[in-house]
């Protein structure tokens, strides 16, 4: 797998995010939109500019002659000009025809309404703050969060929703921002042309940790995408080693938010039955490690300030119980 950005540690919003690296038709047209409205604007700027020079330089030079002959140096004086008139028309009007016209173009190769040919059809639910990936099967609809994966170089249909406030989904180098607004449904597409690591994030404002509201898309070869949905359908692991923090899952509010197949299903939270096949949890904010879940579970608030899940005031052995159950599930 050829990672995007490989420099990145594994936690979101630190790796590539620009636009003017894109790796989706999608993305791809937007830059060509994007590096045509900087050239006119670039074309503008240096007209006008030198237009602009060009009058304070002849000014000075007039305003010498004028003082060395002891005449006037008032300028001549112009009023109205048709061929400038027209100009400052006729340019301008032609520029925006062109804008909008390509715009329109862009608009209509990006903004699709039915999926494209082979797509596979994601489901993006967002939540204050994680997101919820759905991937409707016949063989059974596979359910993750905060860690979309997709198979690389196939058209990817996300159909777009929201659980409470308007959120965005923005992945930079994928595809546009498209809102997800509570009671309405809205498509958008991509196709990650390499595999690899695609970074982005929620990118409207939705509450006190919007901006630790992260998005990983791990783009895979088909192979390794079809063998992960595989895995993803399999039941959770019940391993006997750790039967005392399941008995502890099952039997605080852990389960009325989170779902572990077999054990609970809770709608709140994230789905847990696969947690520990995840690099990240926090919506992509913090790396997966014992440490890191020990943590979270004591008391999400100290790492993610307004974070929705409470603190259950476990004692020690009921943490590490928790915490070593949770990670065999993967």
């Amino acid at each position: 797998m050829v990672v995007c950005d490989p420099d990145a540690p594994p936690v979101s919003g630190s790796g590539v995010t620009s636009i003017f690296e894109p790796e989706s038709p999608p993305s791809r047209e937007i830059r060509e939109l994007g590096f045509l409205v900087f050239a006119i604007c670039i074309g503008i700027f240096v007209v006008v500019q030198g237009f602009l020079v060009l009058a304070i330089v002849r000014g000075i030079r007039s305003r010498r002659a004028a003082r060395d002959e002891g005449v006037s140096a008032e300028p001549t004086q112009v009023y109205g000009s048709v061929p400038i008139e027209v100009a400052w028309t006729v340019i301008p009007a032609i520029i925006v025809f062109v804008l909008t016209m390509v715009t329109i173009r862009t608009i209509r190769d990006i903004d699709i309404t039915s999926p494209p040919e082979d797509a596979v059809e994601v489901i993006a639910i967002g939540h204050q703050w994680w997101w919820e990936f759905r991937y409707p099967d016949e063989a059974g609809e596979v359910v993750t969060a905060n860690e979309m994966h997709v198979p690389a170089g196939r058209p990817i249909w996300l159909r777009l929703e929201s659980a409470d406030v308007i959120h965005s989904f923005w992945v930079p180098r994928l595809a546009g921002k498209m809102d997800l607004v509570p009671g309405h449904t809205n498509y958008t597409w991509f196709e990650a042309e390499r595999a690899g690591i695609y970074l982005g994030q929620c990118a409207e404002y939705c509450g006190t940790q919007h901006a630790h509201m992260l998005i990983r898309v791990y783009a895979d070869e088909p192979e390794v995408f079809d063998a992960w949905l595989d895995d993803q359908r399999k039941p959770a692991v019940e391993d006997p080693a750790v039967a005392e923090g399941r008995r502890v899952f099952a039997e605080y509010a852990c389960l009325n938010c989170h779902t572990v197949d077999g054990t609970s299903d809770g709608m709140f939270g994230p789905n847990l039955t696969h947690l520990a096949s995840r690099d990240t949890i926090g919506s992509g904010f913090i790396p997966l490690d014992r440490a890191n879940l020990r943590a979270w579970i004591d008391d999400p608030a100290q790492l993610k300030i307004g974070c929705n899940m409470p603190s259950l005031k476990l004692d020690a052995a009921e943490l590490d119980a928790v915490t070593d159950y949770l990670l065999t599930l993967n």
